[in-house]
């Protein structure tokens, strides 16, 4: 790969995205003015594995039984197919990262219903991007990653790239985006690992140098096992980033909307805070409200990375 193409820095993987948004197809046809016999509940790649289904099938279950219909659980291939399955509504509900929330706000109708914060405190809400190195690396700093090797997680991730290569570029500057997406131009190598998880085990088995990961992600990988304090060292940390929201289709009943909203905000289940969300029960965490307006920062680096 001699560069991340320039249309992944623009995010437009329109011809791109159906393979991807195939793995969320909904059977049943349009809500009809009743409102819908069948939800369809879809994730991103981060929490989509299988060591997490058990998790994801409690809340589904859960939300079908308060709703009185079916709620059906899919995960999408890659970040963009969750945006593109609302926009075609083969998907009602998703769990999106701010900024493919911030996508699907502007291409697919969606509306921010909550966000996890942890004590019920929306001011306390958010997490951060770390970049981990594995333990006894040589890299210290942000200024030793230069000729190294590196795996952002996906283009449309915030803590995976955006928050990241914003980092970079005001680390290092007169650089650009680009420049940190194309082999040769301050890494040796770089890639998509595609998941948070896939960054995480390829700097700890030694596959590249160094890779993003969210906080609240690492936290759950921890938690389950998968990881150790020991197997890297965080050697820079972003500051903090609005949670990622939980948003419905718009264009759905507005009752129906509510009814999720109002189950979203009593559900208090720890081992799926915990285990998907990465915040011990010690945290007392639940979903709050969330609203467009909280992702304005998300924006607004959008536009810093990839000015218009």
């Amino acid at each position: 790969m001699n560069s991340v193409k320039k249309a992944g820095f623009a995010f437009l993987l329109g011809a791109l995205v159906f393979a991807g948004a195939a793995s969320c197809v909904k059977t049943n046809t349009d809500a009809a003015a009743s409102g819908p016999e069948e939800l369809v509940m879809c994730y991103l790649p981060n929490e989509a594995s299988e060591e997490l289904a058990e998790y994801r099938s409690a809340l589904q279950g859960e939300l079908s039984a308060a709703l009185g219909i079916t709620v059906t659980e899919i995960n999408a291939a890659d970040y963009n197919a969750v945006v593109e399955a609302m926009r075609t509504k083969h998907a009602d509900i998703v769990y999106y990262g701010p900024v493919s929330y911030v996508q699907a706000a502007e291409r697919a109708g969606a509306e921010a219903m909550v966000t996890p914060a942890v004590f019920g405190d929306k001011s306390r809400a958010g997490y951060t991007s770390k970049i981990i190195v594995k333990a006894g690396s040589s890299i210290k700093t942000l200024e030793d990653l230069r000729d190294k090797t590196f795996a952002f997680v996906d283009p449309a991730s915030t803590s995976g790239n955006y928050v990241p290569t914003l980092e970079l570029m005001n680390t290092f500057s007169g650089m650009t985006n680009e420049d940190f997406h194309t082999n040769g131009k301050f890494f040796s190598s770089v890639t998509f690992s595609g998941k948070h998880q896939n960054g995480l085990q390829g700097v700890i088995n030694g596959d590249i140098d160094a890779a993003p990961i969210a906080s609240d992600i690492l936290a759950a990988e921890i938690a389950a096992g998968r990881a150790r304090e020991s197997d890297f060292v965080v050697i820079h940390e972003s500051p903090k980033i609005p949670s990622s929201p939980i948003a419905i289709r718009s264009d759905l009943p507005q009752d129906l909307k509510e009814k999720v909203k109002r189950f979203l905000l009593g559900y208090k289940d720890p081992s799926y805070f915990q285990y998907m969300l990465g915040l011990s029960p010690e945290q007392k965490p639940e979903f709050v409200e969330a609203f467009d307006g909280d992702y304005d920062y998300v924006r607004d680096l959008m536009a810093k990375v990839i000015p218009q």
